[in-house]
């Protein structure tokens, strides 16, 4: 029990800051910094126009691909929601992705 408190407080961030509008960066409660690039993080958006989503069956609908211009790339503004994850908003307007504590947690391991 007391190893999962332990991962569950590390997965919490002590400290978010938009350093750029390319760069990302969290310091998580253990202490871990972590930088993720705004190209990265768009690509990993988790909302369900850009990865899809699954019925009940598994079948996987998803929008069509579209070309990203520049602007997707270019984080806007960040707002933290609830206790859990973050929303960027991009340059392009695009905002729908909640990227939960965790997701940035896996994702940052995967650099």
């Amino acid at each position: 029990m007391v190893e999962i408190a332990q991962r569950r407080q590390a997965i919490e961030p002590s400290e978010i800051s938009q350093e750029s509008n390319s760069l990302l960066r969290i310091t998580w409660a253990d202490g871990r910094v972590c930088d993720y690039q705004a190209a990265n993080l768009r690509r990993a958006c988790p909302c369900a126009g850009c990865k899809g989503e699954t019925d009940i069956m598994g079948n996987l609908y998803k929008n069509p691909e579209q070309p990203l211009t520049p602007k997707a790339f270019e984080l806007a503004r960040i707002i933290t929601v609830g206790g859990y994850a973050i929303q960027p908003v991009w340059a392009d307007g695009h905002s729908t992705g909640l990227f939960s504590f965790d997701y940035l947690w896996q994702v940052a391991d995967a650099k």
